[in-house]
């Protein structure tokens, strides 16, 4: 729901009847995760996309149908559903269709106001239910819980819970740093820019992320004092200069909770770089932990290529998988 939150709001503040479809549980593949939705607006418009193909004409079908009728109910998609006329799917797809507007959620607005703000908030959706007049109904909380389908002894609950997104951090405000910030909110990161020189560091020039002035070696300090990083935490450094990225570095790699870290740059500079490290009493299992320089192996050169790489090495990092090619290759002759 939350790539779908504006379109939503505007349905909303329309004050006319749309319809609302989620994907709440899956068996076998699936394109895209539980809790992808997809809305389609009073006019036929849809917004969102619940399975990058696979069933979306369907679902679009069900949705519709919602915003007609009021009704609210689960589908079923994919082999031996007897739904499954027109698709592709390879796994089987539980899809919560419902009307949506100003009177059936009325709710929505505080909702959309904490995903906008990065607020936790979870959303309880009644999805069957021995009595229909309890299908459909929402409950909203500020706890953290995970995003699925419980069943309840009378009923099934779809449990959507909207977490502060992940942390990148990225060090020196340049082109590389703008093109890689473009990639990190791609995957659902939060972006801070940090940089000591103000001429570089504006809100202007990155779009969508918070930038910061100020040294980065103090603003990590800052990060780490008030328990805000973890192991969703990424930080790469891209600023090229030993006086802003070893002080940096030394803090960075005395904290085990680091997701991922990772230094922009030449093998010559990563040799100067590892010589500094090693010189403040770093050991060779320590620097192991740094990527430098950053990024897989593309042949990347421009901005937007080098931060295509770096994003692929921090997607592989984040999902714990060796980056290796998914399909057979043949090596050129």
């Amino acid at each position: 729901m939350r790539n779908i939150v504006d379109d939503l709001m505007r349905l909303w503040h329309s004050g006319r009847t749309g319809g609302l479809v989620t994907l709440v549980r899956t068996t076998g593949s699936s394109p895209l995760p539980i809790g992808t939705a997809m809305v389609v607006d009073a006019d036929g418009r849809a917004f969102g996309s619940l399975s990058a193909g696979c069933a979306e004409a369907a679902a679009y079908q069900v949705a519709l149908e919602a915003a007609r009728t009021g009704q609210r109910g689960l589908h079923r998609f994919g082999p031996g559903s007897g739904l499954d006329a027109g698709t592709d799917c390879h796994g089987t797809l539980d899809v919560f269709a419902e009307p949506f507007s100003r009177r059936h959620f009325p709710e929505f607005p505080d909702v959309a106001a904490d995903i906008l703000a990065q607020r936790q908030v979870t959303v309880f959706t009644v999805v069957w239910h021995a009595d229909p007049d309890v299908i459909g109904q929402h409950l909203v909380t500020d706890r953290r819980h995970g995003t699925e389908l419980v069943s309840l002894p009378d009923s099934d609950v779809f449990v959507s819970s909207f977490a502060r997104p992940p942390h990148l951090i990225l060090v020196g405000a340049n082109a590389f740093a703008s093109a890689l910030a473009i990639q990190g909110r791609l995957l659902g990161y939060r972006v801070t820019i940090v940089d000591a020189r103000p001429t570089f560091a504006t809100e202007d020039a990155y779009p969508g992320c918070e930038v910061v002035v100020d040294w980065p070696h103090r603003y990590l300090n800052t990060l780490v004092s008030a328990g805000e990083i973890d192991s969703s935490t990424a930080l790469v450094v891209l600023s090229h200069d030993a006086k802003f990225e070893i002080p940096l570095l030394t803090i960075a790699l005395r904290l085990p909770e680091l997701g991922y870290l990772a230094a922009m740059g030449s093998h010559t500079a990563h040799t100067h770089r590892l010589e500094a490290l090693e010189a403040g009493g770093f050991d060779a299992a320590t620097l192991d932990r740094l990527r430098s320089p950053a990024g897989l192996d593309l042949g990347a050169s421009t901005p937007a290529e080098t931060a295509v790489s770096i994003a692929a090495e921090l997607l592989s990092v984040r999902n714990g998988t060796s980056a290796e090619p998914r399909s057979p290759h043949r090596i050129p002759a």
